[in-house]
């Protein structure tokens, strides 16, 4: 994946940059697959990786494996294992600090609802504060209710690219009940804070779960087998 370092590193990543990676990704995925398997099979960067990874409380992974801080980008993993449930997406309608570029590696598609703020109509949701506490950065601060309406919906599949800029406000959603794992191309911080909006009454105490090494390595070897590369990478 040397060539996808490179067009990210030709400056500050911007969408086009972004996406330019992702078409990268699309376009080679026995590529990304052999770097996949070479990081799980290097110890110390599994350690790395396992640190600044985690479960999302909705049920899924967010694994990131790469992190630049100069140019500042990361790439990271999202990861649904297969599950009964018909909705394992990230439910509260949500904003980004930073743009991104997504693709899809495995599963049928995502599904990415759209959002904005409107004064009547709509439906009522209580907005949160992502980033505002100094100590605390992850705790959501109560910003006061606001009505959201749906814009549209897109549809991410296999070989497409989705990009988002830190004003769209979106959920996302696999198809469906396998797995699913998009790779997404992080850009640098554009903001300090981001908004997530609740239902009224749902707790704002939504904590990430620890994501251990084996985890790791059983999410990576899902991808794998459905990516193509079937031979084991431990």
């Amino acid at each position: 994946m040397l060539e996808l370092g490179a067009t990210l590193a030709r400056g500050a990543p911007g969408v086009p940059a972004l996406v330019a990676a992702a078409e990268l990704v699309c376009g080679d995925r026995t590529g990304f697959a052999r770097w996949l398997v070479d990081l799980a099979r290097d110890p110390e960067s599994v350690r790395a990786i396992v640190a600044r990874s985690y479960w999302h409380p909705n049920g899924f992974a967010k694994l990131v494996l790469y992190a630049s801080a100069e140019p500042e980008f990361k790439i990271r993993m999202h990861v649904w294992p297969a599950s009964g449930r018909t909705s394992r997406g990230e439910t509260n309608p949500h904003s980004h600090r930073w743009e991104f570029a997504s693709t899809l590696l495995v599963g049928q598609g995502l599904a990415l609802p759209e959002y904005r703020e409107v004064t009547r109509g709509g439906e009522l949701f209580t907005r949160y504060r992502y980033g505002v506490d100094p100590v605390r950065p992850a705790v959501l601060v109560g910003d006061g209710p606001v009505r959201l309406v749906a814009r549209k919906t897109r549809l991410l599949s296999r070989g497409g690219v989705y990009s988002c800029d830190t004003q769209v406000i979106h959920t996302a959603e696999p198809l469906g009940r396998g797995l699913t794992a998009t790779l997404v191309i992080q850009g640098p911080h554009r903001t300090s804070t981001t908004a997530v909006f609740c239902v009224p009454g749902q707790s704002d105490d939504q904590p990430n779960g620890s994501l251990s090494v084996a985890d790791f390595h059983l999410l990576v070897q899902a991808v794998l087998a459905e990516v193509g590369e079937c031979s084991s990478h431990r």
